[in-house]
């Protein structure tokens, strides 16, 4: 029996330096946004599990002996090392009506709930009956780690449901975390739910979702920084969509051609992904303004490269003018053509440059949000720890 009514969230994720060079080798880092996804758990009707999705129209309830059954007849290996197999996949899909070709987020957010409670509780035991509701700050498919926010949460819920990690929340606390063993078991399974979501991921946004900060990913190899700072930005969506394959494929065919011009250009992202690291890890013992014009001219340069590399767009050329004329520095940050822009914050930006400066972009079409960077990974809340925004959404059910 679950008798608890807790909350789990997770941050979304946007790269700071070294998209599309990491492609080719080198370092980027990634850094924890502060817009989370947040998960409500609370006990369910007796026999029953429940999960409601409202940003994707999803609310299912299953059986748990039902389930129980379907997870008999495709167990033959759940690990968190192994990939799910399409045969488990395809009767997941068939067990839950969802068409073969189905892709919508909606679709794979439920094949990755299913797959991760019969997978979770094949290794450590029956998942009691609960209820789930789960609601997101982010903005799905903008390249911000939505899919591995969801995962991340969904892990460390499943896992403390079945006792396989503590429910570190003690009567009292607002907030708590989980050890770091058991931070490295939330972060295996969410990795599980994000190969169901995206096939084969890097493991790089259930890693920041998991632990926060900032990590550097280079060739496979994920580290997270040492302590980092927390920075304000303004994240904005300029809405155009984009093709990550074809900007990717892009990039390569402009390296081919012209190799001896663009080399240097991706090493040069590698050095600015580099120095920028050395930055974030000196400021958190020495906080002196004198950091934030270095992290401004990064971004301009790096910026630059990016459209050298082919993957600005008009529209973040906008925003780039936009922000500048508010004495504000920008670049785009993910797979670029369009998506999502960052803009430093520093301390000592006035409040009225700021509000000019989202009401211009919001005239342009885009969606902004003042946010931070550098925020913490999953983390465990009592209800009344909770903003009433938080607390509205996940009471809707």
């Amino acid at each position: 029996m679950w008798e608890r009514v807790l909350v789990v969230s997770a941050p979304g994720k946007v790269i700071v330096h070294g998209e599309h060079a990491v492609v080719h080798g080198k370092v980027a880092l990634a850094v924890a946004l502060d817009l989370r996804t947040f998960l409500r758990l609370r006990p369910g009707a007796e026999g029953r599990l429940r999960v409601c999705l409202p940003g994707v129209g999803v609310q299912r309830s299953w059986d748990t002996a039902v389930l129980r059954a379907l997870r008999g007849r495709i167990a033959a290996d759940f690990e968190e090392s192994k990939s799910p197999s399409l045969e488990q996949l395809d009767a997941l899909r068939e067990f839950a009506g969802i068409a073969a070709e189905a892709s919508g987020p909606d679709s794979l957010a439920t094949l990755a709930f299913l797959y991760m409670c019969l997978a979770i509780s094949a290794k450590y035991g029956d998942v009691p009956s609960v209820d789930i509701l789960v609601w997101s700050e982010l903005p799905t498919g903008a390249g911000l780690g939505s899919s591995a926010a969801y995962a991340v949460c969904l892990a460390a819920a499943l896992l403390m449901v079945c006792g396989a990690i503590s429910c570190p929340l003690q009567e009292g606390d607002s907030t708590a975390r989980w050890t770091e063993e058991e931070l490295t078991l939330i972060n295996s399974w969410a990795f599980q739910g994000e190969r169901v979501i995206h096939g084969n991921p890097s493991g790089v946004d259930n890693a920041v979702g998991t632990w926060g900060g900032a990590l550097r990913y280079q060739a496979g190899k994920i580290t997270p920084l040492k302590r980092v700072p927390m920075l304000r930005i303004l994240l904005t969506n300029t809405k155009v969509p984009r093709s990550t394959k074809v900007l990717v494929a892009g990039v390569k065919e402009k390296i081919l051609k012209f190799p001896a011009i663009m080399n240097p250009v991706l090493d040069s992202i590698d050095a600015i992904s580099q120095e920028c690291q050395s930055v974030l890890e000196e400021m958190p013992a020495n906080p002196s303004p004198e950091y934030y014009p270095v992290l401004e001219e990064f971004f301009d340069i790096n910026q630059h490269h990016l459209n050298v590399l082919g993957v600005g767009h008009p529209s973040l050329d906008r925003l780039c003018q936009v922000t500048a004329s508010h004495g504000l520095h920008s670049k785009l940050t993910g797979a670029g053509g369009g998506g999502c822009a960052i803009t430093l914050l520093p301390p000592d930006t006035s409040p009225l440059a700021v509000e000019a400066a989202k009401q211009d972009l919001c005239a342009c079409g885009f969606e902004c949000w003042e946010t931070k960077i550098g925020a913490p990974g999953v983390t465990l809340h009592s209800l009344s720890s909770l903003n009433t925004q938080v607390l509205h959404m996940l009471s809707q059910s």
